[in-house]
């Protein structure tokens, strides 16, 4: 059995853990929990980055990071999963992944400003450089919306795990200012029951 090693509240961790589910491959996945912060726990050698997720085979490789995750389990479950097989699919796909990771990269940035550095210390050109990215971004899919694929495509996952991550870390402040998002991110959760159970739990 293959083994994803994650932590239950990160992001990157969840997209993965929904594409399991979306493929329908629960029975040949088991999530394990990971700690980037314990030197002693074995990522740093699964992962010489010593990131989530990563994916060990059966024949002890790991895979990381999470698009390659995703695109391997596509393959496991046969191809053109969630990784559309005709080319301009695709590559909208893979545009909308990469969108919505640079949304959680600097959604992260933000986090580890206020976690690792004494509030006198915070860098603001940093940080209101990294929300910049943010705003901008979902400026751009306020308006103009994503489709909804069955099962999600690898864009749909990922952005659907931005925005939550934006309402488990930052209160969704996002709500507000972008409607269509919100009522994209209510059709994505109704559809998709692994959007709910992956739910990070409160921290």
């Amino acid at each position: 059995m293959l083994t994803i090693r994650t932590g239950a509240g990160s992001p990157f961790g969840r997209k993965v853990r929904i594409g399991v589910s979306v493929l329908g491959l629960d029975g040949k996945v088991k999530i394990e929990a990971a700690s980037t912060q314990d030197t002693c726990d074995p990522i740093r050698q699964q992962n010489p980055l010593g990131k989530v997720p990563a994916l060990l085979l059966d024949d002890g490789t790991a895979l990381f990071d999470s698009p390659v995750i995703l695109e391997y389990l596509d393959h496991l479950a046969g191809g053109g999963r969630i990784l559309p097989k005709d080319p301009k699919a695709r590559f909208e796909a893979l545009r909308l992944e990469a969108l919505a990771d640079g949304i959680l990269d600097a959604s992260v940035l933000i986090v580890y400003e206020g976690r690792y550095r004494a509030p006198q210390k915070h860098e603001q050109a940093w940080l209101d450089l990294q929300a910049g990215k943010v705003e901008r971004a979902l400026a751009a899919l306020e308006a103009a919306p994503p489709g909804l694929d069955a099962p999600p495509n690898v864009g749909q996952i990922t952005l659907a795990c931005a925005l939550g991550y934006r309402d488990f870390r930052f209160e969704g402040h996002w709500r507000k200012d972008h409607p269509k998002l919100v009522g994209w991110l209510d059709a994505f959760a109704a559809r998709v029951p692994a959007f709910a159970t992956t739910t990070p739990p409160p921290s």
